[in-house]
């Protein structure tokens, strides 16, 4: 029991360990960020455990210069040093304070300039003058970097150097995945991405969930779905990812869920498939329904992987998973989205629903009663002995399953129709299980 109430601080440890990182679409910072939840992940295992390959993240490295769909895997950007400095050395800004101060994928620059010349090359968020935005270029070569609009207003005039040593070269763009198989080749997909600096909701709190998650799932004895755990970098990783292995996923994925933003304290949220019509829409929303403030986005208001997976084509049943949706809170692609944003109970929070959500995959299928007309609950111990006013509301939700468990419908359609949380209805199905009152119509 200790160890499920203690996940939230579990995975806030995790994201802050992953938060120093200066990741980007490619290099270093995403590989590292890979080996740190590879390392978080097996730490409980035992030495037997650790040395199967099978239990560890499979790492993929494509070269820069790929083709995949309508896309090229570009360059891969390393960066080593960047600072703005005054003319008595005094620096401005520098990236190993924090690395949202370099515009993402700069290249190189070593330049003196005047105050005139140097805004041309300063990104501010002016409506939140003390933050400093995150701001990139990855298919437009420039340099640039990144300071609040208030500390902009300071500057006095005179010379500033701009200094960045990075290279942009031929290398490998790098997505990881991590596949644990169950009784079933139907597969559930949990996905997060890797591309992002030191941001905590937008970008470490995803790839933390889904580390505690690829836990969780490890701990299920007997499991019915195969899992298809991913780390990419957002969009193109995403893109590279299907390229490779669409045919398998068009074959085999039932559902499944990009983590993103999932760390703070705010709403939950859905944003939901093209159609809003698959396996993955129907079940989330209903695990969300009944959490407090839960907000549900169309497809119209996408703007993570979920595009990829649900691009015309494509057609995976995939949504996404949120607490505050990206794009929607002030604090989002700002130095203000930091680790006092996310919280353990936040995390909490997210980690509950997702192990609802897979709990409830799991157990779902079309039920069917096995008697004809309604079935006598009392001789099996399943209904109260004596009647009185109010007693058939302790077992109401049994009723109402029953009523309902026609072959037809599956766990959650039958939730939907009786307005019960999943997590009060699978007691319940192991009890008509027991009694051989219930059975699988079929496999979902």
């Amino acid at each position: 029991m200790d160890q499920i109430l203690d996940a939230g601080k579990r995975i806030y440890d995790l994201a802050a360990r992953l938060f120093p990182l200066n990741r980007s679409l490619t290099g270093d910072g995403v590989r590292k960020t890979i080996e740190i939840i590879d390392d978080y992940i097996t730490a409980s295992r035992s030495a037997e455990d650790k040395k199967d390959i099978s239990n560890h993240f499979r790492i993929h490295e494509i070269p820069s210069g790929t083709s995949v769909f309508d896309w090229t895997v570009p360059k891969e950007w390393r960066i080593k040093e960047a600072y703005i400095e005054d003319e008595h050395g005094c620096r401005i800004i520098d990236m190993k304070k924090s690395n949202l101060h370099v515009l993402g994928y700069s290249i190189p620059v070593d330049r003196w300039v005047s105050l005139e010349e140097l805004k041309k090359y300063v990104y501010t968020q002016p409506d939140q003058p003390d933050a400093v935005p995150y701001v990139t270029s990855y298919y437009k070569e420039r340099f640039g970097f990144c300071m609040s609009a208030r500390q902009l207003s300071t500057l006095g005039d005179g010379r500033y150097h701009m200094y960045i040593d990075s290279d942009l070269f031929d290398g490998n763009l790098t997505y990881a995945d991590l596949v644990i198989p169950g009784t079933l080749a139907k597969e559930i997909l949990i996905t997060s991405y890797t591309c992002h600096p030191s941001m905590a909701n937008n970008e470490c709190s995803g790839p933390a969930l889904l580390a505690e998650l690829v836990r969780y799932v490890s701990s299920i004895k007997q499991r019915k779905y195969t899992y298809r755990f991913l780390l990419n970098p957002e969009t193109i990783g995403s893109i590279t990812y299907l390229y490779h292995n669409l045919k398998h996923l068009k074959k085999n994925l039932d559902a499944g869920i990009v983590l993103s933003c999932v760390g703070d304290d705010r709403d939950f949220s859905i944003v939901h498939s093209r159609y809003g019509n698959t396996l993955a829409d129907k079940s989330l929303s209903l695990i969300l329904k009944y959490c407090p403030h839960f907000t549900s986005y169309s497809f119209l208001e996408r703007g993570s992987d979920e595009r990829q997976y649900n691009a015309p084509g494509i057609d995976l049943p995939v949504v996404t998973f949120c607490r505050s949706k990206f794009g929607t809170y002030p604090e989002y692609h700002t130095s203000a989205d930091n680790m006092d944003l996310v919280s353990p109970s936040g995390f909490q929070g997210s980690y509950d629903v997702m192990t609802k959500w897979i709990d409830s995959m799991e157990a779902n299928e079309k039920y069917k009663m096995q008697v004809l007309c309604e079935p006598q609950l009392g001789k099996r111990g399943l209904y109260p002995t004596v009647s009185q006013k109010n007693s058939y509301d302790a077992i109401r939700a049994m009723t109402n399953f029953i009523a309902y468990a026609d072959g037809r419908n599956d766990l959650f359609d039958i939730c939907g129709i009786i307005d019960e949380p999943t997590e009060n209805i699978l007691p319940v199905i192991e009890k008509l299980k027991q009694s051989g009152l219930v059975s699988v119509q079929d496999s979902v």
